[in-house]
């Protein structure tokens, strides 16, 4: 996981970077980030081009092209470690308005984060300079 930036209350947003950490995020927040995860980087592996010829070296860049064209998955953690909350923001991180991706953040067990992190959530907008309000983030509707 890489380090992204600090949220108030002690807690910080990571970014998920590869498969295992993927799993390791739905294990511990009860729901299927890894799945979306997986399919992202599928995704985002069948647009990649090698620019050599040679087998050998076709891998090369693979990885880096991955991570730029597919959405950031973040996750949010406490100080001792423990999962908050799961973000899904827009390659780079970038809002294309009218491209129809829609952030998703969820807590554990896909429950509602804003109300106990909301706080920690606008941080992570405010690092990406990206709106990302309950209404247009959170994919449930609880009563």
């Amino acid at each position: 996981m890489k380090y992204i930036c600090d949220a108030p209350g002690n807690r910080i947003w990571f970014r998920i970077e590869t498969e295992i950490e993927a799993v390791q995020e739905s294990t511990l927040m009860r729901h299927a980030v890894e799945r979306y995860f997986r399919k992202e980087w599928e995704k985002a592996a069948q647009t990649f081009r090698p620019i050599s010829k040679i087998e050998i070296e076709q891998q090369i860049g693979l990885n880096a092209h991955i991570q730029k064209e597919m959405p950031v998955f973040l996750t949010l953690r406490d100080g001792a470690g423990q999962g908050l909350a799961t973000a899904m923001l827009p390659p780079h991180g970038v809002d294309g308005s009218g491209d129809g991706f829609r952030p998703i953040i969820v807590g554990p067990n896909n429950t509602d984060p804003y109300p106990l992190h909301g706080d920690a959530i606008a941080k992570l907008g405010e690092h990406f300079g990206l709106t990302l309000d309950r209404d247009r983030c959170f994919p449930y509707r609880r009563s």
